[in-house]
C-alpha cells in the first residue's frame, strides 16, 4: 500500500484537493473533529499520514512514506534525501530579507558587518549572507521572527513571505527576495525506482494536474 506524507497547516487544503483529483481521497483530514493522524483511501490503495511540515521529508527519507508533499523552502533548508518529483504550482510564496521600514537598510549589503539577522531558516540565511562574503551572526527564533527588528535584537530577519501583510502590519519592508517557493511532490527514492504501491502512475497523474495549474 502506498502512503503518502500530508503537511499540516497552509498546504493541506491544496494537497487534499490535489491527491482526490488522482484518485486519492484524504479529505477526513479537513474535518474539524477528527484527531486521526493516519487514515485509509477509501480505494485501499493507499493510506495518508497528517504530519508537522518540517517532518514530512523525514517521513520520506526514512522510507515510512513513499511520496509527501511539502514547500520548496523546507526543502532548500533541510536538504534531505529525497526525489525530487514535481513542482505543484500552488503554496506560492517567497523567501525574503526584511528590515524595519524606518531603517537605513536598502539592501543586504548595507546591513553592519557582524549585525544580526533572526530566521526560522538558519541554514538558508547563513549561506545566503556567506555568498554576500558578510559575516552575519544568524539568530534562530521559531516564532514571530518580526520580533527581532521591532525590539532591536536584530537588524533584519530573513523568513517565508506570502502577501506582505504581516511584516506590513509590524512596520518592515523586504529589501530582497532569496528565492520563490511552492508545493513539492518529494518520493522516496528507492521506492520511486522500484515503483512501489503503483507509484509512477499517481506521480503521472498529478504531473499532469500541475502542468494545468501553471497555464
Amino acid at each position: 500500500m502506498l502512503t503518502v506524507a500530508l503537511p499540516k497547516g497552509e498546504l493541506l487544503k491544496n494537497s487534499i484537493r490535489l491527491l482526490k483529483s488522482v484518485g486519492l481521497d484524504f479529505s477526513a483530514f479537513l474535518d474539524s473533529g477528527t484527531r486521526q493522524l493516519q487514515i485509509p483511501d477509501a480505494s485501499g490503495q493507499a493510506k495518508g499520514l497528517l504530519v508537522r511540515g518540517q517532518d514530512v521529508p523525514v517521513y520520506v527519507e526514512y522510507g515510512q512514506a513513499q511520496l509527501g508533499i511539502i514547500g520548496y523552502d523546507v526543502l532548500r533548508e533541510k536538504k534531505p534525501q529525497v526525489a525530487h518529483l514535481v513542482d505543484l504550482q500552488f503554496g506560492h510564496c517567497r523567501m525574503s530579507v526584511a528590515v524595519k521600514a524606518s531603517s537605513a537598510y536598502k539592501s543586504p549589503l548595507d546591513l553592519p558587518p557582524h549585525g544580526r539577522v533572526a530566521s526560522k531558516y538558519v541554514n538558508c540565511a547563513r549561506e545566503y549572507f556567506h555568498s554576500l562574503d558578510l559575516p552575519i551572526e544568524i539568530v534562530p527564533l521559531y516564532g514571530s521572527v518580526e520580533l527581532g527588528p521591532i525590539t532591536g535584537m536584530s537588524e533584519a530577519i530573513v523568513d517565508l513571505v506570502s502577501t506582505g501583510r504581516t511584516l506590513r502590519e509590524n512596520g518592515l519592508i523586504e529589501i530582497t527576495t532569496l528565492y520563490e517557493s511552492t508545493a513539492r511532490l518529494i518520493g522516496h527514492p528507492l521506492s520511486y525506482r522500484l515503483n512501489t504501491g503503483n507509484m509512477h502512475q499517481f506521480v503521472e497523474k498529478m504531473r499532469q494536474e500541475a502542468s494545468l495549474t501553471a497555464v
